[in-house]
């Protein structure tokens, strides 16, 4: 276990999770009147259900259905596609089949179900549901390993965080005050990210690769450093520098605790960057190559391609194309 408490000088996870951020893209209040079922097609961007009002179900590619209790919540980390339904065996529609309206910036109320306009008596089910943005890249080893579903009842025990946060939006919901979308956003973004913190320190204890190679006191040392500056020209030299080691012991110990050679790790770290830079911050092309230390926007490019899989031009299109669909 990962005791944060009892130590004078953070470890090297604690530092990268320093750095990790969540940023709200868009928001829905949605009422569903039972029965019924929503079809959410997979995206790029994590996904977070927070169950409001009557419980419902989650069903993912890779796990079993769900039962998610009202005031319970749910982060999908790599926006996999999944179903939400007021029982298993409803047919599900899909998202975009539903009516829905603008409340405020990034925040809609979406309506469904049997019958919107039932009575008093009718089961309506509310749920406040939300579209995230991490600051690392889709491939980053940390969300790479991370479950498909990730449920915060799950983790509550251990982190009085997490029930903290879910007691406070359940008041929000119930009080219904002016507002109170806009704060439940706010809430929302703090309970996904205590939820990841949670499992990174609790829930995957034992986990190995990727994790176990950043818990390891000399290879943790120096995945930090090369996270904290993805843009230097890292050599393996100074990279032993920073374990202190031999170069030859270094790059033994390196690949095999993280299962690649230190210049493979650094390529795709500075390629994770690169696209975040291009996708989410509108940097030119010929820009970030400068920044990497490429020789030209050429070669930057075919690097780019070879890891990410396509070109960063592409990269940059496809993220114009998901914002002007969600402007």
């Amino acid at each position: 276990m990962l005791d944060l408490s009892s130590r004078e000088q953070p470890d090297a996870l604690t530092e990268m999770l320093r750095g990790l951020r969540l940023e709200g893209v868009e928001y829905g209040r949605c009422e569903m009147a039972a029965p019924w079922a929503i079809a959410l097609p997979a995206q790029r961007a994590a996904r977070f259900h927070f169950v409001a009002r009557k419980p419902c179900w989650i069903k993912t590619p890779n796990r079993d259905w769900l039962e998610l209790n009202q005031g319970d919540a749910v982060l999908l980390p790599s926006g996999t596609a999944h179903v939400l339904a007021s029982a298993p065996e409803v047919p599900a529609v899909a998202l975009d089949a539903l009516p829905r309206a603008r409340l405020a910036e990034d925040v809609y109320d979406i309506h469904g179900g049997a019958d919107t306009a039932a009575g008093p008596d009718a089961e309506v089910h509310v749920l406040f549901c939300g579209s995230m943005r991490f600051n690392l890249d889709p491939l980053h080893p940390l969300l790479a390993m991370m479950p498909e579903r990730m449920r915060a009842r799950d983790l509550a025990q251990r982190d009085p965080a997490v029930p903290a946060l879910l007691e406070a939006m359940e008041r929000e919901v119930a009080m219904e005050r002016i507002g109170a979308c806009g704060i439940l956003a706010r809430l929302a973004d703090v309970l996904a990210a205590s939820v990841i913190r949670a499992w990174v320190e609790y829930g995957c204890s034992d986990a190995s690769g990727w994790i176990a190679a950043v818990r390891c006191q000399q290879v943790g040392k120096v995945l930090a450093a090369i996270h904290a500056r993805p843009e230097h020209d890292w050599t393996v030299a100074e990279l032993a520098e920073v374990m202190g080691a031999s170069r030859s012991s270094f790059a033994e110990k390196f690949t095999g605790a993280v299962g690649e050679s230190p210049a493979r790790y650094v390529a795709r770290v500075k390629m994770f960057e690169a696209r975040r830079w291009i996708t989410q911050e509108g940097m030119r092309v010929a820009v970030a190559a400068a920044r990497l230390g490429y020789d030209s926007e050429a070669s930057f490019s075919r690097a780019f391609k070879r890891i990410i899989g396509q070109a960063p031009s592409q990269a940059r299109s496809e993220a114009r194309e998901r914002a002007g669909r969600h402007a």
